[in-house]
């Protein structure tokens, strides 16, 4: 019999890259997400990569209810990995109040359940923003949580310290902590990537949009930070990468080969790359000018923050392997895939 893996946030960038690579590990997935920033039309990708179209229920982490008749529906679920979230910078400065509702509440629910139905572990997906701006670089796990930046950035760090404290009273079961740098890319196949509804509120789809012609001008937010270039540095991973270090994440849970109730591993590349960095790389593998102007700094924005990935490396067996190239080359295929497809 497979193993049951839940995956909140299912159908979502990293939530749909993450139930592709479960599936070929031979787990059977239930996704759930509620479709507030991702389409159902996911899945059939999800199906024509792995060959399997994976349980789907609408729901939302925040209405408790419904998760209790999902455990009881889909009865032995042995990990969960917890993705669905609301997960931009920006946003979570003009509002606060989603973020904390989003965030916490799901959390709260999906932990206050897993003893009832046996759940051993979780997987939560956090973030370097925890980091805030490190006084060293690369960044290690062992780096001192700084005060948030923005309230996404904040509820990160609650939802750290809610499982911490949790798994610390004595609960039967244990979690895994994922902090990630900065996704990018899609899948090979191109039957899957990254399409949030509306705006984008990160780089790399504002990239590819604005050089599809869909928006005018991608805006960089300052060019006066203390870097090589003046713009932001950030460590960007590929989303195929970072989803197979979920899928060994999980594993380590159900298999009880976790060395602490709780463990913390960072997942980049090592390498900081500057936002202008990242538009004359997208530049160069396209062939396409990007329209990009300087504007001000954007608040909650950190100035640089890449990791040091060895302790994932060696405790997971876990790297990072595609390139920047080859990752943003993806990013414009999937965006060439949904032009030709007329979604976008």
């Amino acid at each position: 019999m497979k193993t049951k893996i839940l995956v909140t946030g299912g159908t979502g960038f990293i939530g749909s890259h993450t139930v592709v690579e479960l599936q070929n590990a031979g787990f059977e997935v239930i996704a759930i997400d509620n479709l507030w920033n991702s389409n159902i039309e996911v899945l059939d990708g999800i199906e024509k990569i792995s060959g399997i179209r994976p349980i789907f229920e609408k729901l939302d982490c925040n209405d408790k209810a419904g998760l209790e008749a999902l455990f009881t529906k889909h009865s032995g679920i042995k990990g969960i990995i917890h993705f669905a979230a609301s997960k931009a910078v920006g946003e979570s400065v003009q509002n606060p109040l989603l973020y904390y509702r989003n965030n916490l509440v799901s959390l709260i629910n999906l932990l206050d359940l897993m003893p009832k139905f046996g759940v051993e572990g979780i997987v939560f997906s956090s973030s370097c923003t925890v980091y805030g701006q490190p006084d060293e670089l690369p960044v290690t796990e062992n780096a001192p949580i700084k005060v948030a930046m923005s309230p996404y950035g904040n509820t990160k760090q609650i939802c750290e310290e809610i499982i911490q404290d949790t798994v610390h009273s004595g609960v039967d079961y244990k979690s895994i902590i994922l902090r990630y740098f900065n996704p990018i890319g899609s899948h090979p196949s191109v039957e899957i990537g990254e399409l949030p509804n509306g705006v984008p509120q990160n780089l790399i789809p504002f990239v590819t949009q604005t050089a599809m012609g869909i928006r005018e001008k991608l805006s960089v937010y300052g060019d006066d930070y203390n870097t090589h270039d003046g713009s932001c540095i950030r460590d960007y991973i590929n989303v195929v990468d970072l989803a197979k270090a979920h899928v060994i994440a999980v594993n380590r849970l159900v298999e009880g080969k976790s060395k602490a109730n709780v463990e913390t591993f960072n997942l980049g590349t090592g390498v900081g790359l500057s936002v202008l960095d990242i538009i004359r790389t997208f530049e160069k593998v396209t062939g396409e000018k990007l329209n990009y102007q300087i504007v001000g700094r954007r608040e909650g924005d950190i100035e640089k923050v890449w990791a040091n990935p060895d302790y994932a490396n060696n405790e997971l067996g876990w790297t990072a392997k595609e390139t920047v190239e080859d990752t943003l080359l993806s990013a414009w295929k999937w965006q060439l895939k949904l032009r030709e497809k007329g979604i976008m």
